[in-house]
């Protein structure tokens, strides 16, 4: 009992080194996990917004999965068995971030939520440029 307590203590103190570690790089780098977590969240409120007309109702599902596909699949890819696990990953990051931007394109938001719109297709854009860079070094 004594030694799974010891391990969970030892799991804990790696676990919180690396958070401390990861917060003093964000200083310097901001966190794709993070980015690709806002970007899901920031997708999901904007289809809170949108007039609840059929078209935006089938768009906004599908821009909630394809937003949270491409956070899903970034934290899967860096839990990646092989090399070409990763890769796989990041092309379906980039491919999800290319979907994200078509949904977007297509939702009718209300006129004080068009700059919102822009915001969100010009990140999904940003996002499939990281990740096709990613996928271009490796």
């Amino acid at each position: 009992m004594q030694n799974s307590f010891l391990k969970f203590e030892i799991r804990n103190n790696v676990q919180n080194s690396n958070v401390q570690m990861t917060k003093t790089n964000k200083d310097k780098q901001y966190d794709l996990v993070d980015r690709t977590y806002e970007f899901a969240k920031r997708c999901r409120d904007y289809v809170k917004k949108l007039p609840k007309t059929i078209s935006n109702i089938e768009y906004g599902k599908q821009l909630i999965r394809a937003s949270g596909s491409v956070a899903s699949n970034y934290i899967e890819a860096n839990e990646a068995l092989s090399k070409k696990d990763f890769k796989m990953r990041i092309k379906i990051c980039r491919k999800e971030a290319k979907e994200s931007r078509l949904w977007l394109r297509l939702s009718e938001p209300k006129t004080e939520n068009q700059p919102e719109k822009e915001v969100l297709i010009k990140e999904a854009t940003e996002l499939m440029n990281i990740f096709g860079s990613i996928v271009r070094k490796r």
